[in-house]
């Protein structure tokens, strides 16, 4: 039987929705979790902290380590490893979560969104993977899990929001390169993306509120997927790019009903993905 016990997981952006959501998932299993966030107080329109997290987690079964750190800041992301293998002895699992969104077009996005994004979604995933790698290839089964999506090159998704969707295709070339770069070592990295829209903070800011989240699944079903995937044989399964409902069919799931934020609710698709999501 597949399990997450006594495995070591650093995840970014862990503080609320999806990230935590992973992190509670494998607490469960009585996984060793450290996350970090730049949200060590309350934030005035997001809920949660990194401490908030940590006691989720702690009640969930898992060991916990929260830290306050940027995950564009290299040596703070530094700091964030070192103080993760000095908890619990080394690093199983490297979840990339932290992300920025601005859904502006090339004609309107400002600089300072598009530097956000750049720094966050493509420098912040190549400094924590970085930083990781040593203590990964040190596991008997490591695994780096993005949060990005298929490289869906459709008229549609490359004439909507291009600065964001250039930074999240890039965590996945970057995810799937290093994928091949590690698999002779054993180290899988793989990347994972929603079929649906998730009810979390971000959606309900930024697609419509109440209403985009009874369009909406919980973020209980990509976490599913992503213990489906760090659950497995790092050298059996990797340079991968899955959609979450999908991966889980194939694993044997065949009822997603009691992931729907609204039982009545039309499911919307998320970005980048244009087949209808599993019933």
């Amino acid at each position: 039987m597949r399990t997450l016990s006594g495995r070591t997981m650093l995840i970014s952006g862990g503080s609320r929705g999806i990230g935590l959501a992973i992190a509670t998932r494998a607490a469960r299993d009585g996984a060793n979790v450290a996350l970090f966030g730049k949200t060590g107080t309350p934030h005035p329109t997001l809920p949660g902290t990194v401490y908030t997290a940590a006691e989720e987690i702690r009640q969930a079964g898992g060991r916990v380590l929260p830290m306050v750190a940027d995950a564009r800041d290299a040596e703070q992301v530094a700091e964030v490893v070192a103080a993760t293998v000095a908890e619990f002895g080394g690093i199983d699992i490297c979840v990339n979560n932290a992300s920025a969104i601005n859904l502006r077009g090339a004609s309107d996005v400002s600089l300072k969104s598009l530097d956000l994004m750049t720094s966050i979604n493509i420098r912040g995933t190549a400094v924590l993977t970085q930083h990781c790698l040593p203590h990964l290839r040190r596991s008997s089964n490591g695994h780096i899990l993005t949060m990005s999506p298929p490289l869906n090159l459709s008229e549609r998704w490359l004439g909507a929001h291009i600065p964001y969707t250039v930074t999240k295709y890039a965590m996945t070339l970057f995810t799937l390169g290093v994928a091949e770069e590690l698999r002779s070592a054993g180290v899988a990295a793989n990347c994972l993306w929603p079929h649906t829209l998730i009810g979390t903070a971000a959606v309900a800011n930024l697609l419509g509120g109440e209403e985009a989240l009874a369009r909406s699944r919980t973020p209980a079903i990509v976490a599913e997927a992503a213990y489906e995937i760090l659950s497995r044989d790092s050298r059996e399964f990797t340079g991968r790019s899955v959609i979450d409902d999908e991966l889980l069919a194939s694993a044997g799931f065949e009822d997603f009903s009691s992931f729907a934020v609204s039982p009545n609710g039309q499911l919307e698709l998320d970005l980048f993905v244009d087949s209808a999501p599993l019933p």
